[in-house]
């Protein structure tokens, strides 16, 4: 969430930053998706199912859909 926020992308993979220092340097934690979405280029979680299901059902739970 921290490192979304500060690369002005909301809970959806939406780009609603205002630098363009941002978009240059996005590359480095996320990919560009279809629809002009941005989705974690790697995510490092533990594979237990509570684990997983957490992170779906948590505020950036769409990206990983």
């Amino acid at each position: 969430q921290n490192i979304s926020g500060e690369h002005g992308l909301d809970s959806n993979g939406v780009y609603n930053g205002t630098s363009e220092l941002q978009l240059e340097r996005m590359s480095v934690y996320f990919n560009e998706a279809s629809g002009n979405k941005y989705v974690p280029r790697a995510v490092l979680v533990d594979l237990e199912p509570g684990t997983m299901d957490a992170v779906r059902a948590g505020p950036f739970g769409q990206l990983f859909r």
